[in-house]
This record gives structure tokens, sequence and C-alpha cells, in this order.
């Protein structure tokens, strides 16, 4: 059977006060509309149909390449009118699932079980429902004698007799899709709020004797819409729990989950420790048996095994294997380090390919370089690679010894053990198996320093 998500995304969201479509607000680094379509797809659903309205624009853009099709809604008259502006996109025939681009927290096991439900049951439409003890600003479900769907009110349409119903409308349905393209038509705006409401949809079914079902959702929060700020950052905190209960299954050790922030996509390998106060973000890689210290961040990087990393920020850079890095180091961007590498405290390396055993252990910039194996960068080294206009590259090859307090002005060539002595200040190519002195020759001027004392000491006591 085909199965068709059908996936409500037009709404303004206001309350957010943003220039931002609402559904393209993140969680836990996705778009709360890429949270939904992902659990859709994991869930078995073959085709994404996405309503659009507010922030068409931006919405496209953003799943232009998510091989989902878009319907537009230009005025945003009730669930029921978006469902019709989607009508030439929906199938003859098959399941079409309707959810909300606004429930980031809803999950493909949740999803898997109501549709088999619904198949089971044989229904023409089904309903998610859930039980609350507090149902106010939802749509009621009421039921006939016999326990079946009678009937879905709004809480604005509702008298004091159906608010104390404590079964709600998560806004999630299943429809038979024959039964759903062919009723749009008899939908009307007879309501309080004058708008096309998808939930008389339930009427016309029950009138054309079909059958209706409910299914009661296990985990309320997954059917939590996202309205607002506030909103937005419990439902992170809801995702953020999952993700990190899912890796402590996979055997990480985390010192303190609930400051620690994980993206959806980040992957960590078994017996790594995560740090308190510790942000891996994007598609980041974490090898196994690593310590992820505290306070690191790492962006869009794929880390080895056996790293170990403290207080330090990784962006959009490769690590590997038994390489040490921090405290206080920052890898920028295309920063690529071999196998048993140090970058030590406040070491920053931009663009930048370091071979194995190498290190620069402390106070060093490292930009736009090839660094090869067994190199060693001496504290306050500084690879002087930008002219004003342009950059250029450095490259210091194998076993090469770069001293303390050196600049290597781009572009520039030191060959295999090559020797730069510290405080030198390098723009020629250094020879394979050179030494390299540029310093200025040592002055020794006697007194000078006594003279200079008594002077400050006598302006001193003459105020």
């Amino acid at each position: 059977m085909k199965k068709t998500a059908l996936i409500l995304a037009a709404g303004q969201g206001t309350r957010m006060k943003s220039k931002t479509p609402k559904v393209l607000h993140e969680i836990c680094g996705k778009p709360m509309l890429s949270c939904v379509i992902d659990a859709a797809a994991a869930a078995g659903i073959h085709e994404n149909i996405v309503v659009v309205g507010h922030g068409e624009g931006a919405i496209r853009k953003a799943f232009s390449d998510a091989g989902v099709k878009f319907a537009k809604q230009e005025h945003q008259l009730g669930t029921g009118h978006a469902v019709m502006m989607a009508k030439n996109h929906l199938p003859e025939e098959g399941l079409v699932l309707v959810l909300c681009g606004d429930t980031p927290l809803i999950t493909e096991e949740t999803l898997e079980r109501f549709m088999a439900f619904h198949e089971r049951e044989n229904n023409c439409v089904s309903v998610l429902t859930a039980r609350m003890e507090d149902p106010f600003g939802y749509g009621r479900i009421v039921r006939d004698d016999d326990g079946g769907v009678a009937r879905i009110v709004e809480e604005k349409d509702a008298d004091e007799e159906i608010k104390e119903i404590d079964e709600i409308n998560s806004g999630i349905y299943c429809f038979e899709a024959g039964f759903l393209k062919k009723s749009l038509d008899k939908l009307t705006n007879n309501n309080a709020q004058q708008e096309y409401y998808i939930t008389q949809l339930i009427e016309i079914a029950r009138a054309e004797g079909e059958k209706i079902g409910a299914r009661i959702i296990s985990r309320n929060e997954e059917i939590m819409g996202v309205n607002n700020r506030a909103q937005l950052a419990e439902a992170a905190a809801l995702m953020r729990d999952r993700i990190n209960r899912d890796h402590m299954l996979e055997g990480v050790t985390f010192i303190d989950p609930k400051s620690t922030y994980i993206d959806l996509e980040v992957k960590i390998g078994p017996d790594t420790v995560i740090g308190p106060g510790v942000i891996l973000k994007g598609k980041t890689v974490i090898g196994q048996d690593c310590e992820i210290g505290q306070n690191c961040r790492i962006v869009d990087s794929v880390i080895g095994n056996g790293v170990t990393i403290q207080s330090s920020t990784i962006l959009e850079s490769t690590v590997g294997d038994e390489t040490t890095i921090g405290p206080y180091a920052y890898l920028r961007p295309h920063a690529h380090l071999g196998r048993r590498v140090k970058i030590g405290d406040f070491v920053e390396v931009k663009n930048a390919n370091i071979g194995d055993g190498s290190k620069a252990s402390h106070l060093a910039y490292i930009g736009d370089a090839d660094v090869g194996k067994d190199v060693n960068i001496g504290c306050g080294v500084v690879f002087v690679n930008y002219d004003g206009i342009n950059k250029y590259r450095s490259v210091v090859e194998d076993d090469a010894f770069i001293g303390s307090n050196s600049n290597l002005i781009a572009p520039v060539h030191v060959e295999q053990q090559g020797y730069v002595a510290a405080g030198t200040t390098i723009s020629r190519d250094v020879p394979e198996g050179s030494l390299v002195v540029g310093r200025v020759k040592e002055r020794v001027i006697p007194t000078w320093g006594a003279r200079k004392y008594n002077q400050k000491k006598e302006k001193k006591n003459a105020k």
C-alpha cells in the first residue's frame, strides 16, 4: 500500500516573534519540519507533501533537496482548508497520514504503530488521541455509546459538558486516500472560527457509514506543539534527554547528561566519556575510547578513536586516532590532524594538515600549512600566512624542528630535518638537514640597566 504524508506547515507562528518561519526553528540541530519529515520517512512513508504559506520561499529553499512536494495555502483558513490546497497532490488510493510541522517530538515508532492500527482495523479514518489532565485548548474526542469516535469538537465550539472530556485530538490522522480526496469538497466553515476544520471529515465519514477509529498515544510529549520560544526550549530539552539516553544505552558515558548538548545526527562510539558542558553539533562523529572533557564544542567534525580533548573548540575538522588536544585549543575549519598528534593549550590551527606524531604544545598559530610527521613546533611560533591581500601556504616536512618564537613567512618550505632556531624569522626555504639562525647578534652594554634604574628613581623622588 502506498503511504503518503501530508504535513501542515503554513502557519504564521506569530508567537515565535521571529522573521524565521516557525517550522524552520531548530531543535537539536534540525528544523522542526525536518524532524517530522524524518520520522515519517523512517516509519515507511513513500512521499511527503508539505503545505506551506507564511515563509513559503524560505521553507522551499530549506527543503529543496529533501524530495518533498509542496502545496501553497495562500490564506490560513483552517486545517481542512490546508488539506484542500493539497488536493491535486493527493493520491487516488492508499493511506494518507496527516501530520503537523510543529510537532518535532513525534517518533517513527508511534507513527508505525498508528498506521498499523489503521490498517489492522480496516478504518476509513483514524485519529491519534491522548488523555490529558488539563485538556484546555485542544479539540475533544466525543465517543458514542459503543466507544467509537462520533466527532471531534474544538475548544471554542465546545459546551461545558464536552469541555469535561479529557481525551484530546493530537492533530494526527490516517485517511484512506480515496475517501479523503472525494470528501474535501464537503467541508464547510459553519463554526465559531469560520474556518474549515479537518475534524469535520470525521462526521462526514460517520454519516456515510465508514469505520472510524482512535488510538491513544502512550507518551503525550510526542504530540507537543511548539508555538513560542519557551515551548521550543522545552521540546529541545525533551529531545536532548532522548538523544543522550540513546547514546548511553549504546555504551557512551555522560558525566552530567543534563548539561550536555548533542545534535540529532551526531554519532559517538562506545566507551567514550563525555564531560559536562560539552556541545556536539551537526554531523560530528566521535570514535570509541575517547575522552571529550568539559566545555568542549565540536561542530561537523570527525574525531578518531582514543582521542583526548580538553576544553577546546573544533570546527569542520578531522582528528586522527590517539591525538590529544587542549586545553583551550582552537581548530578552525579544514584542520586535519594525523595520529598521535599533540595540540596543546592556546594553539590555533586553520586550514592546515599536521602529520602523525607532530606536536605544537602551546601558544602557536598554524594557518594554511602542510606539516609533516614528527615535527616539533615550539611555543610562540606563527605561520605568517597573510600579506593583507592574499593568503599563502607553508610546508614543513618530516622530522623538522621549529624553535620557539619563530615566524614562517609564507610561502616558505622547510625541508626534511630542517631546524629553525628559536627567535628566527624565515622568509626563504630551509634546505634539508640545515639549521637556520636569524636572530640579531647580541650586544652587552655594561651599566645601562643600572643607569636607567637610577633615572627612574630620581624622577620618582622628585615628585
